[in-house]
């Protein structure tokens, strides 16, 4: 796994989720919801898990407004134009898919807790559920 920070867009699955989004659109949202939601995925690996709180981000950017988390410049316009009204129906899977990556059975709390940023990565996920709720 490639990491280079703490936010939902640093590391490299996120990173590809992203174009993805703007290729597809809501669809991509709904797909990485779908699979960290999935209830015979047992253990959420940490790929799966980057690109749910990407998801949750991008959501979460379009719902607020506020795309400043938002790293790649295609995905900006993309939720800038997007129209939250259409989108807010994916509200409830985004929280509950955060919740997902958050709890027992899901590798990226694991490989977090490892590392010296782990309460910085807890902390901006946590400000993501806020948004999002």
């Amino acid at each position: 796994m490639t990491v280079w920070g703490t936010g939902s867009f640093e590391n490299e699955h996120a990173a590809e989720f992203a174009r993805e989004v703007v290729q597809d659109g809501a669809f991509a949202l709904a797909e990485a919801f779908d699979v960290a939601l999935d209830p015979d995925n047992e253990y959420l690996e940490a790929e799966e898990g980057h690109r749910a709180l990407a998801a949750a981000e991008v959501l979460a950017a379009v719902l607020t407004g506020d795309t400043r988390s938002l790293t790649d410049a295609g995905l900006r316009a993309w939720a800038q134009a997007a129209d939250p009204a259409d989108l807010t129906y994916l509200r409830p899977l985004a929280l509950e898919a955060v919740e997902r990556v958050l709890g027992p059975g899901s590798e990226l709390p694991d490989l977090w807790e490892e590392g010296e940023d782990a309460d910085t990565w807890r902390g901006d996920v946590g400000r993501l559920r806020a948004e999002l709720g």
